[in-house]
């Protein structure tokens, strides 16, 4: 999936910081420190909950963190968002917000943007400090989106996604969709705490997943201020990226990886096959509808 070169991108919906130091989960080094990295992020990898007791105290303060105001004008053009990943963020992110502003009212609710962040190693955000080892997560607190990109090339190389434009838009309407989630009612009625394959922590998830799906189907009829088509039509192999993206930071496949066992009464956020099954319904039947679980929409 590549943008339109000629649409125009206004940046200006994300926040850029740069100069954050520190960071990372405050643990020792070596073997033992990685696997506690990869189980910590088989519970925060696509977070969609209160993320505070779980970022709170497990990064070290940002130092010197600036916000960069000349991120609007370096990511203009499609050309921009096919160049670099943080214009690739802030494209999507117009086309995020193009297509649930119309499909919100058919819901029973209006949308209200969530802020979007990019952040360097660490920053502060409303649900507590956050590091690029706790992947891209979205705050119900400040209704906020952190990520940092850096997290694309580790999806890719340490978790095995395939890459792919798709793949890393992917993961930005992935936590877009909770706070579509979070708008439409379902953090009010879904019990975030619990854990196991059939838990509303992974039916949150999945959810999201859905909604994602849901965008993809509908990602190149938006449009940009001028309207002109933001997105080129979906190829097959962008689908396959999305869904090798959402396979790869499956409970199942990280649990595999870091303990080389599956233990589903600890999931947090769905099995591979689970989570690619969910995008893959949202993304068929392109319908919000389609992903409520939680029997939200319209009430």
């Amino acid at each position: 999936m590549t943008f339109n070169e000629g649409s125009r991108i206004d940046a200006s919906r994300v926040q850029r910081r740069r100069g954050g130091a520190g960071g990372g989960v405050a643990i020792g080094g070596g073997v033992g420190g990685i696997i506690i990295v990869l189980l910590f992020l088989a519970f925060q990898l696509f977070g969609g909950g209160d993320a505070t007791s779980s970022l709170d105290g497990l990064t070290n303060n940002t130092q010197d963190e600036t916000t960069d105001g000349d991120f609007a004008a370096s990511c203009s053009t499609g050309a921009d968002a096919n160049a670099s990943a943080d214009c690739r963020v802030a494209g999507t992110i117009q086309s995020l917000d193009d297509y649930w502003a119309d499909a919100m009212p058919s819901l029973g609710a209006q949308l209200a943007l969530p802020g979007v962040v990019i952040f360097d190693a660490s920053t502060q955000s409303g649900c507590g400090m956050a590091s690029a080892s706790t992947g891209p997560f979205y705050c119900p607190t400040d209704q906020t989106i952190y990520l940092d990109v850096a997290f694309f090339d580790e999806l890719e190389n340490t978790y095995g996604a395939s890459g792919g434009p798709l793949a890393q838009m992917y993961v930005v309407a992935h936590e877009y969709g909770h706070h579509i989630e979070n708008q439409l009612g379902v953090f009010d009625v879904a019990n975030r705490g619990d854990t196991g394959a059939d838990s509303d922590s992974v039916k949150v998830e999945l959810m999201a997943d859905c909604l994602a799906g849901v965008w993809a189907g509908h990602a190149a009829t938006t449009e940009d201020a001028d309207g002109v088509t933001l997105i080129k039509p979906l190829t097959e192999q962008d689908v396959n990226d999305a869904l090798s993206a959402a396979a790869a930071v499956g409970d199942d496949r990280i649990q595999q990886q870091s303990t080389g066992s599956v233990n589903e009464s600890a999931f947090t956020h769905g099995s591979a096959e689970q989570r690619m099954e969910a995008f893959k319904a949202g993304y068929t039947k392109g319908t919000a509808t389609a992903c409520d679980t939680f029997g939200v929409i319209g009430n």
